[in-house]
């Protein structure tokens, strides 16, 4: 209890608190006033000054504290050895004046907001944070964990955004900048969601992009629960991409830079995210971003190599992955049939989802004339090879399709579609066919191979996109 206060409860039932509490002034006048649910707090908790005015609202669910927004006055955070670590100023729910920061400074409050900034340690993500910085923003960096291999037993150095030194980069990139940075563990809801389906894709004969996936499900949504909890109205990427507003409806762009381009993974991102995203490097090209950073003062950074790989893979070795996975069924799967397109009999392979469409190499068979994977069928272990011009397909069906720049697709549309992430587009009709999108190439095109995604272009923009798929069953 504060000290000089009185406090009201409304019931107890059993021992506990139960209903509304409220705490008061001495004056009198409201303090604190909640709610109790089964003896936890639940609901709305109010925090008053003593004017009236409220300062500070939390919100709690069956006794978890959810989300907290400051109202009016100022707030000061210490340290446990009591030092003061920050002292902010609200009004009406908004930050104004200046403040004092961990290391005694004065600063002028954000007149922009506040921003979370997705920071891997690159030097992308890293420039996308000391941007809105410098733009007046209120900055926190936050690495996710996704993938541990020392946890996994593989004995495999974890890379990228898991990499240990990649995580302390970016912390000491916050730090020397004076913003705020956390880390957050989500490698729960990847591994459930991500290498389930990794997995799962290729079990059923198909080739996934599980980047496609983690942007979509797992990035977004943890950057966004993260954000809404810290008051952040916006969140921030590292990606060469750009996003606006036109005509109600938020549309991703290609980024300036063609060769770092990254639009084609954004596909599957809803409005309501899209419009509290920003992408601050995509009007920048890669040599540019590698300049700020030295001009920022890290030179190191400029230099940094870049991650190519899956995260989780960072050996390239997938077919050992998924031997690891689930060692049992890759042995009933040995001794499946590699068969010509005319059915004639090939040899015999270690499991179908060791190969993908398109793939020339590692077949385990010699024939003398360059061959390639055409089709896989999952429900009978066989893989079917052919010529390079067996890969030529002029249609392609797409699942589970988004759009971003249309509501939804009518009638047909004339569109660039990409079928990989490093495919330069090739001009094609779309329409909905039942509940696929028909993809009507106006050339051939080699590859196509399920599980990948399909975006559609209208010059720039990203239409919208989904997963490549075998051609439908009819009735």
């Amino acid at each position: 209890m504060r000290s000089g206060t009185s406090r009201y409860l409304a019931n107890y039932v059993n021992g506990a608190p139960e209903g509304i509490e409220t705490f008061y002034f001495p004056s009198g006048k409201k303090e604190i006033e909640g709610n109790y649910v089964d003896g936890v707090r639940d609901g709305r908790w109010a925090y008053y000054n003593e004017d009236g005015s409220v300062q500070m609202q939390v919100l709690y669910a069956q006794g978890k504290f959810v989300k907290q927004k400051y109202e009016n006055g100022t707030f000061k955070e210490y340290w446990t050895d009591q030092q003061m670590k920050s002292e902010t100023t609200y009004k009406n729910g908004k930050r104004e004046g200046p403040f004092t920061d961990q290391d005694g400074r004065r600063k002028t409050m954000s007149k922009h907001g506040r921003v979370l900034v997705a920071m891997s340690g690159g030097v992308d993500s890293s420039v996308t944070a000391l941007m809105l910085h410098e733009q007046g923003y209120e900055v926190i960096g936050v690495t996710m964990k996704t993938w541990d291999y020392a946890a996994n037993g593989t004995g495999k150095r974890v890379t990228g955004c898991c990499d240990l030194d990649s995580i302390n980069d970016a912390r000491e990139m916050a730090v020397s900048r004076g913003f705020h940075h956390m880390i957050i563990d989500i490698r729960e809801e990847f591994g459930s969601a991500i290498i389930g389906n990794f997995t799962s894709e290729y079990m059923a004969g198909r080739t996934p992009n599980p980047c496609v996936l983690c942007n979509t499900f797992i990035k977004w949504e943890a950057l966004l629960k993260r954000a809404d909890m810290l008051d952040c109205e916006l969140i921030a990427t590292g990606h060469y991409a750009k996003v606006r507003e036109e005509g109600g409806r938020y549309v991703v762009s290609k980024g300036m830079d063609p060769g770092k381009d990254q639009s084609y993974v954004l596909w599957g991102l809803e409005q309501k995210n899209l419009a509290r995203t920003r992408f601050p490097i995509g009007g920048f090209r890669k040599s540019e971003i590698r300049a700020m950073a030295v001009d920022s003062g890290f030179p190191e950074l400029a230099k940094k190599s870049e991650s190519y790989e899956i995260c989780f893979i960072p050996d390239n070795d997938y077919r050992g992955f998924l031997k690891r996975k689930d060692p049992v069924a890759f042995e009933q799967l040995k001794h499946g049939k590699l068969v010509a397109t005319d059915g004639a009999s090939l040899g015999e392979h270690d499991g179908y989802p060791f190969f993908t469409i398109g793939q020339r190499k590692g077949l385990g068979i010699a024939t003398g004339t360059p061959m390639y994977v055409t089709e896989i069928f999952p429900e009978t272990n066989t893989v079917v090879l052919g010529g390079k011009d067996d890969l030529d397909k002029q249609t392609a069906w797409v699942r589970q399709p988004k759009f971003q720049k249309v509501p939804e697709l009518r009638g047909e549309m004339e569109t660039v579609t990409k079928i990989r992430y490093k495919d330069k587009g090739t001009p094609a009709t779309i329409s909905m066919d039942d509940e696929h999108v028909r993809v009507d190439f106006h050339a051939k095109v080699k590859g196509i191979a399920p599980g990948q995604s399909a975006v559609f272009y209208d010059g720039d923009d990203v239409v919208g996109g989904g997963f490549i798929d075998r051609e439908p069953a009819r009735p």
